[in-house]
C-alpha cells in the first residue's frame, strides 16, 4: 500500500474541515433543489432620487411576525425572522408590490445607525451596517 505524503495528508485535512464549515440547512426548509444555488439580490436604496431619504418609510411588522428572505420570490431559505411590531425601513418593492426590500437593525441595536433616513447621491445596493432582505407584501403596516 502506498503511503501518503505529509502535504497530501495536510491537504485532505484542510478539505475535510472546509466541508464542515457550512452547516446543512435545517430539515424544515424546502427540499434540496437541483441546479443553481439559492438566489440573492441585495436591496437597493436611493431609488426615489437624491432629494428623498434612501428608504421611503419606517414601517412595523404585522402581528405574527414575518420571514426575511435572500431575494424576492426566493422562499427556500429564511435569512432572518422579524417579530410582530419590529421596525424596518422599506427601501424598494417589486413591480407588483408582492415583495419589499427592507433594511432593519439587529435586536438591541439603534435603527438610526442604518443610515437610510438620509439621502444618497444615486441608487445603489445597501452595504450595511444593518441587516437587509426581502419580505412578502402585506406583512407590514406601512408607515407604522
Amino acid at each position: 500500500m502506498k503511503q501518503l505524503s505529509l502535504s497530501a495528508v495536510a491537504a485532505l485535512a484542510v478539505l475535510s474541515l472546509a466541508a464542515c464549515s457550512q452547516p446543512a440547512p435545517p430539515p424544515e426548509n424546502a427540499p434540496a433543489v437541483a441546479g443553481e444555488p439559492l438566489a440573492t439580490r441585495a436591496v437597493m436604496i436611493g431609488t426615489e432620487g437624491p432629494s428623498l431619504p434612501a428608504c421611503s418609510s419606517i414601517s412595523r411588522v404585522n402581528a405574527g411576525g414575518t420571514d426575511v428572505y435572500w431575494a424576492p420570490g426566493e422562499t427556500r431559505a429564511v435569512k432572518a425572522k422579524l417579530a410582530g411590531g419590529a421596525r424596518l425601513s422599506l427601501c424598494e418593492a417589486t413591480d407588483d408590490d408582492a415583495w419589499f426590500g427592507v433594511v432593519f437593525a439587529a435586536p438591541g441595536t439603534d435603527p438610526d445607525m442604518c443610515g437610510v433616513g438620509k439621502s444618497v447621491a444615486s441608487a445603489r445596493e445597501y452595504q450595511g451596517p444593518c441587516r437587509w432582505g426581502w419580505i412578502r407584501g402585506g406583512t407590514v403596516e406601512l408607515g407604522g
